[in-house]
C-alpha cells in the first residue's frame, strides 16, 4: 500500500489505517480475541501500518489486544491512542488535567506493551483545562521519549490554532466522509494552512456507505448506532439516495460502494488518511482495495454535482455527545 505523510509532521503512515475500536467496543459484542488478532495481523500483511485505538475503548482492553497483535512487528507500525476521559470511561465525562494525561500515557505504554506511543490524541477537548496546558504536558512527554507526535480529535479551529502554537500538532482525527462533510467548511482549510494531517474516522459513515444497511436493519442492543439520530429507521430510508449514488459509480468502476467512498476521501487531499474499522476479514480486504481505486477529476466533479441534489437527514450524534465536539 502507498504511504502518506500526516501534514508537515514527518509522520509517515499507510494511506489507509485500521480503526480498532469496533473489535471490542461500540458496535455490539466484542470480537473473539483470536479472530481480532488475526484481523489486525492480516491488515499488516495487506500493507496497513497505521493502527488506531484509545484508552476509552474498553478501558485499555482494546490497547492490550492491539499491543499483542503487533508485538512481532511493533517497530514497523504506527500506533495511535488517546487520552481525555475520566477513568478512561467516555460515559463519565472529560479529564485532560496534566496529571491525568501522564497517567494515561503510562497506562497505554503498559497496555500496548511498548516503549513509546507514536501518536497520542486528546480524545475530546476538555473545556476545564486550557489547551495550552495540555500542549505543554504533551511537549514534556515528547522530550521524555514516551510519545513521538500528538493530535486532537473533534477539536474546533480556535483550539487547533492555540494547541499548534504551543506544540505542533501532527494530526486531527474527526469524522469525515461522503455522509458527513462539515469539515470542508473551516477545518480542512485550517489544517492545510498549518500543515496538519487529517485522519477521518467513520469514513464509511459508521457502515452506512457499504450499502449493507437499510431501513430494515436491526442493530445489536449494545450498538451505539441505536442512539444516533441519523440512524433512525426513517432517516436511514431518506439517506438511501447517497448509497444509490455510490452503487451506481461502483458498478461503473467494477468496485464496491465502500471502495468508492474511501477513494473519494483519499482524492480530497494527499495528507488525508482514513481509518475504516471492521470486524470482518472480507470487509478488511475490500477496504484495503479502496486505496487502489483512482477517481479522476471528471469523476470527482460528477460526484460533486450529484451530491448537490442529495440532502443527508439526521444529526450525527445525540445532543449530549454533540456538545463535546467542535470546541
Amino acid at each position: 500500500m502507498k504511504k502518506r505523510f500526516l501534514g508537515n509532521s514527518g509522520l509517515e503512515v499507510s494511506a489507509l489505517g485500521l480503526g480498532c475500536m469496533g473489535l471490542t467496543f461500540g458496535y455490539g459484542p466484542a470480537t473473539a480475541e483470536a479472530d481480532a488478532l488475526s484481523l489486525i495481523r492480516k491488515a499488516y500483511d495487506l500493507g496497513v501500518t497505521f493502527f488506531d485505538t484509545a484508552e476509552a475503548y474498553s478501558q485499555g482492553g482494546n490497547e492490550v489486544l492491539l499491543g499483542k497483535a503487533v508485538q512481532s512487528f511493533r517497530d514497523q507500525v504506527v500506533i495511535a491512542t488517546k487520552f481525555g476521559f475520566k477513568d478512561g470511561d467516555s460515559s463519565k465525562g472529560l479529564d485532560s488535567r496534566p496529571e491525568r494525561i501522564r497517567q494515561v500515557a503510562e497506562n497505554s505504554l503498559r497496555y500496548l506493551n511498548t516503549d513509546y506511543i507514536d501518536l497520542f490524541y486528546q480524545h475530546r477537548v476538555d473545556p476545564d483545562v486550557p489547551i495550552e496546558e495540555v500542549a505543554g504536558t504533551i511537549g514534556d512527554l515528547i522530550k521524555e521519549g514516551k510519545i513521538r507526535y500528538w493530535g486532537l480529535s473533534e477539536a474546533g479551529v480556535e483550539t487547533i490554532r492555540k494547541a499548534h502554537a504551543v506544540q505542533p500538532v501532527a494530526a486531527l482525527q474527526s469524522e469525515y466522509s461522503l455522509f458527513y462533510r462539515e469539515p470542508e467548511t473551516a477545518i480542512i482549510p485550517t489544517l492545510e494552512e498549518l500543515g496538519i494531517g487529517f485522519v477521518p474516522f467513520s469514513p464509511l459513515g459508521k457502515g452506512f456507505l457499504t450499502g449493507a444497511i437499510d431501513e430494515n436493519t436491526k442493530f445489536d442492543p449494545s450498538d451505539f448506532r441505536n442512539i444516533v439520530p441519523r440512524f433512525s429507521e426513517e432517516n436511514r430510508k431518506a439517506n438511501q439516495a447517497l448509497v444509490d449514488l455510490l452503487k451506481a459509480i461502483a458498478a461503473e468502476k467494477q468496485s464496491t460502494p465502500a471502495q468508492i467512498a474511501l477513494a473519494w476521501l483519499l482524492a480530497q487531499k494527499t495528507w488525508i488518511v482514513p481509518i475504516p474499522g471492521t470486524t470482518k476479514m472480507h470487509r478488511l480486504q475490500e477496504n484495503v482495495g479502496g486505496a487502489d481505486i483512482h477517481l479522476n477529476n471528471s469523476e470527482l466533479a460528477g460526484i460533486g454535482e450529484a451530491l448537490k441534489d442529495i440532502e443527508i437527514v439526521g444529526a450525527r450524534y445525540p445532543e449530549h455527545l454533540q456538545k463535546r465536539v467542535g470546541k
